[in-house]
């Protein structure tokens, strides 16, 4: 299944009269978390790239669904892009269905898939459970006792944490909330009892030692916490799962100025400062041109509605 776009319009649109006035990113998710930290990141480089403002919007609600839809139903002429995800562009065409407000595919033109982004299992420091089996254990001794909180219904932190029980085989209770910070406030706070969350958000609580590092949630280990083993190292062998970020154009949005886009966004991913900020907040980037990045989403779509069904989980 791949993602195309009509790339014609009433007018002709030029790549290099593109563009001639300011570009909104939205934000689909709240403001704080790892999805807003890449797209102020890439404004700023596509500020300068383009020579006009580029100006990131949060609109959030639903998953992800409000601003993600408000994007599906703008102009296709560049000038309103979405921050896509394997939230809004994976996950919630499974746990939705009908009810999506958008289609994944019709609705929309992929421009960059830019990077993707391994989930840390973490608990407060005061829970007595210092390894994944100790955890496993703990959970078994009191269902339904410990919770997990996440960024929303939905998103790859809830999803992780549905896989992680139906595979250690224990009942934790979900506690979902309106994005990361949110969610790692009461972790701090002892109110939930661990999150699989966004490397980046949890890493300064990490290295503080105020949080408790346990696994992570993709096959491979990761450049930001290279102590931290993956959950499938450790008791958990068909865990694999890890989130990506990208930006996606409306649907019939002209192939040269999706192709503008691309190049920008890959060249800013390429910048040697740029990786190094990405590597080091748990962000590893990607270069993929147009096509390859519709071809990842494609794959992603299949893969998290795998997840969904194998995991149980339901809205």
């Amino acid at each position: 299944m791949a993602l195309t776009a009509c790339a014609t319009l009433p007018l002709p649109v030029r790549a290099q009269t593109y563009p001639g006035r300011a570009v909104h990113i939205v934000n689909p998710f709240a403001a704080g978390g790892a999805l807003d930290q890449l797209a102020r990141l890439l404004a700023q480089h596509l500020n300068v790239a383009l020579d006009q403002p580029v100006v990131v919007e949060n609109r959030t609600g639903a998953s992800g669904n409000i601003g993600t839809a408000y994007v599906a139903k703008s102009a296709a002429d560049g000038y309103t892009l979405v921050m896509g995800s394997s939230a809004t562009h994976g996950i919630n065409p499974s746990l939705f269905g009908a009810r999506l407000p958008f289609d994944p595919v019709r609705d929309f033109a992929p421009v960059a898939v830019a990077v993707v982004q391994k989930n840390v299992l973490v608990v407060h420091e005061g829970l007595p459970a210092h390894t994944v089996q100790e955890l496993i254990e703990q959970a078994r001794a009191q269902p339904g006792k410990l919770s997990f909180g996440s960024a929303g219904a939905g998103t790859s932190q809830h999803l992780s944490g549905e896989l992680f029980k139906a595979q250690a085989k224990v009942n934790l209770l979900h506690v979902p909330y309106k994005g990361s910070a949110q969610a790692m406030q009461d972790l701090l706070g002892g109110q939930v009892s661990m999150l699989f969350v966004d490397i980046p958000t949890a890493l300064p609580h990490i290295r503080a030692g105020r949080l408790r590092a346990l696994g992570l949630t993709a096959a491979q280990a990761s450049p930001a916490l290279p102590e931290v083993r993956p959950l499938a190292q450790l008791g958990l062998p068909d865990f694999d799962l890890k989130a990506w970020y990208g930006v996606l154009a409306p649907a019939g949005t002209p192939a040269p100025v999706l192709a503008r886009l691309n190049t920008v966004i890959v060249d800013s991913l390429r910048d040697p400062k740029v990786r190094e900020h990405l590597l080091g907040i748990g962000m590893e980037p990607m270069t993929l041109d147009l096509d390859q990045s519709a071809q990842y989403i494609a794959t992603e779509l299949q893969r998290w509605a795998d997840v969904v069904r194998l995991s149980g989980a339901a809205l």
